[in-house]
C-alpha cells in the first residue's frame, strides 16, 4: 500500500489520483467498446467521458464533504478543492455525472435512457470498482475494527491509522470493488435479455444500492445519520425503493430494446 509512487522535485505522485485517473480512462474506454458494437453514438462518447468524469469528481468531492466530513470541513472551507487527500463518495459523482449526461444527451439529440444502458451503465459500475482501489492505497473509505486478529492494518500516513491506530480493520473497499465486478457481469448478462429500454440503467442503481446499504455496517470513516442509518445507507434505500418500481413500470409500459435499436439507428 503506497499513497505516493514518486515525487517530482516535492511535488508527489499519489496512486489516489493516479488510480483514480485510470478508472475514468478505462471505463470510457468500456463504453466506446460497448456503442461502438451497437453502432450508435460512438462518437460521442470520449467528450461525454470528459465532461461526465469532471463533473463526477465534482459531484462525488462535494457530497463527501456536505454529507459526510461537513464537521470537519466547516471549519477547513480552503481545503474543500483538495481531493488529493481522499474523499470522495461515488454517490454524489454517479449524481452530477447523470445531470450533466443527460443535459449532453437531449443537446446532441441522443435518446437518453437507450445511451444510458448501452454506455453508462456497465462502464460507470467497472469504473466504480477501479476507483476503489485508489480508496485503498490512500487508506480511506476504511472499514472498522473487526475486533480480532484479522483485518487490513493501514500505514500511519493514512486516514485509516490515525482513526484506529494499529487496529486491523474490515476490507469494505476491496468487498466493494469485488461486488462492483459481480454486478458489471450481471448488467452485460441482462442486457442479453429482450428487455425495456432504461431498464439495464435502472437495474445498475438498484445493485449497486442494494450492495453500498449492506457495506456500510462495515464501514468505520463516519458516523449515523437518522434512525442508526449512515447518510449512503438512506441514499441507497431511497434509490432502491424508486428504482423497483421505476424497473416495474418501465418494463410494463416501456420500449423494448429491439424497437429502440429501430427507431434510434443513426
Amino acid at each position: 500500500m503506497h499513497q505516493y509512487l514518486f515525487f517530482i522535485g516535492d511535488f508527489p505522485i499519489r496512486a489516489y489520483g493516479l488510480i483514480l485517473s485510470l478508472s475514468i480512462i478505462l471505463a470510457t474506454g468500456t463504453a466506446y467498446y460497448f456503442a461502438k458494437q451497437d453502432g450508435r453514438w460512438h462518437q460521442h462518447v470520449p467528450d461525454m467521458g470528459i465532461y461526465c468524469g469532471i463533473a463526477g469528481i465534482i459531484g462525488a468531492r462535494l457530497w463527501d464533504v456536505f454529507f459526510f466530513d461537513w464537521g470537519y470541513y466547516h471549519n477547513h472551507l480552503l481545503e474543500i478543492p483538495f481531493v488529493w487527500q481522499g474523499g470522495m463518495a461515488i454517490q454524489g459523482g454517479v449524481f452530477l455525472g447523470a445531470i450533466v449526461g443527460y443535459l449532453y444527451t437531449k443537446r446532441h439529440q441522443i435518446d437518453t435512457w437507450a445511451f444510458a444502458d448501452i454506455v453508462a451503465a456497465p462502464a460507470i459500475i467497472l469504473g466504480q470498482a477501479l476507483g476503489r482501489a485508489a480508496n485503498l492505497l490512500n487508506g480511506d473509505a476504511f472499514g472498522h475494527p473487526t475486533g480480532g486478529n484479522f483485518g487490513i492494518l493501514y500505514p500511519s500516513t493514512t486516514l485509516a491509522h490515525q482513526v484506529y491506530g494499529t487496529q486491523p480493520l474490515w476490507p469494505a473497499e476491496i468487498w466493494e470493488s469485488q461486488l462492483d465486478i459481480v454486478i458489471f457481469v450481471l448488467l452485460l448478462l441482462f442486457r442479453t435479455t429482450n428487455h425495456a429500454k432504461g431498464q439495464v440503467f435502472i437495474l445498475y442503481a438498484v445493485l449497486y444500492s442494494t450492495a453500498r446499504f449492506f457495506l456500510e455496517y462495515l464501514r468505520g470513516d463516519y458516523g449515523t445519520l437518522l434512525l442508526g442509518l449512515k447518510s449512503a445507507q438512506l441514499t441507497s434505500l431511497a434509490v432502491i425503493l424508486a428504482g423497483i418500481c421505476l424497473f416495474i413500470w418501465v418494463g410494463k409500459y416501456g420500449t423494448p430494446i429491439q424497437e429502440s435499436k429501430k427507431t434510434n439507428k443513426r
